[in-house]
Order: structure tokens, then C-alpha cells, then sequence
């Protein structure tokens, strides 16, 4: 977790099953899409939400890493390209913070339309379209990061709680 997070913002199953129906609705007015991409880890389950939502069968990933181990940003590396323009292609991620993950995935799928689920103020501008925009400071807690005591631990130190 970035050292200048200090509110965090739980998100859990239901809540992040609602707000993505709510995207994959304002992005069924936009569409049609041939496929969705998601961008492995935490876009796949919105990924897949919203695959279902707008019936489309064609699910791709690819797969960018801007943290380090410790959840401190790290350099960006894609692991999995996808070939093409993104032409037709939906890209959702869980969210937009500084931008990074988002400006790569543009770089590689230009004509891609892409969409989070919450967004950052300095990570906006990067995407088309997104549900909840909360503040720079907040770390969000997503329900597969919930519990888990490596994690937990890991943003406790990072946020000075240690």
C-alpha cells in the first residue's frame, strides 16, 4: 500500500457485485463489445461480472504488475500481452489509481474502450468509464484482500501502523 494511504475503504462481495452490475449497465448503452479483457488480478472477477451482465462470450486477459510484493509501487511490467488494436474490446480493471496500469493497457489496446469499477483522482482521466470515484488517500479493501493476515499485515506496515 502506497505510505501516503491513510483511510482505507472495505469493499466486500456484495458490494463490489452491485457496483459492478451498475458499470457493466451504464457500458451496455456504449456498446456493443465483442469481447472483455481483464486485467489480471483484480479485474478478472469484475471481468467476469461483467461478461455475464452483457452476455459476451469472448473473455481475454492480460496481465500488468505495478506493485512490488510488499504493495509498494514498483516498476510497471507487463507479464501477458494481447495482440491487436482493442478495436471492439471492453478492458476492465477493479481500479484506476495513478493511472499507470491504465495508460499501459491503452498503449498496448489503443481502439479498446477501457473501465473500472471505482477510480482515483489522478487515475481518471486515464479511463472511459467507471461507477465510484473515491479520494486519492483511500486505499480500497477488496474482499479477496480481506482477512487474509499476509496482506493485512503487510498494508498495516505500510500505513505506519506496524
Amino acid at each position: 500500500m502506497p505510505t501516503h494511504s491513510r483511510k482505507t475503504f472495505p469493499v466486500n462481495w456484495a458490494e463490489l457485485h452491485r457496483d459492478t452490475r451498475a458499470l457493466a449497465w451504464r457500458l451496455a448503452e456504449m456498446g456493443p463489445f465483442r469481447g472483455v479483457v481483464g486485467i489480471a488480478r483484480g479485474g478478472l472477477v469484475p471481468a467476469a461480472i461483467i461478461a455475464r451482465e452483457l452476455d459476451i462470450r469472448l473473455v481475454e486477459t492480460i496481465c500488468i504488475v505495478t506493485y512490488r510484493d510488499d504493495d509498494t509501487p514498483g516498476e510497471p511490467r507487463v507479464l501477458k500481452p494481447l495482440e491487436g488494436d482493442g478495436a471492439g474490446l471492453l478492458v476492465v480493471d477493479d481500479l484506476v489509481d495513478t493511472g499507470i496500469t491504465a495508460r499501459l493497457a491503452r498503449s498496448m489496446l489503443p481502439r479498446a474502450h477501457i473501465a473500472t469499477v471505482y477510480a482515483k483522482p489522478a487515475g481518471r482521466p486515464e479511463v472511459d468509464t467507471f461507477v465510484t470515484l473515491v479520494s486519492q488517500d483511500t486505499w480500497i479493501v477488496f474482499p479477496w484482500d480481506d482477512g487474509d493476515p499476509v496482506t493485512v499485515e503487510r498494508r498495516r506496515r505500510a500505513a505506519g501502523k506496524a
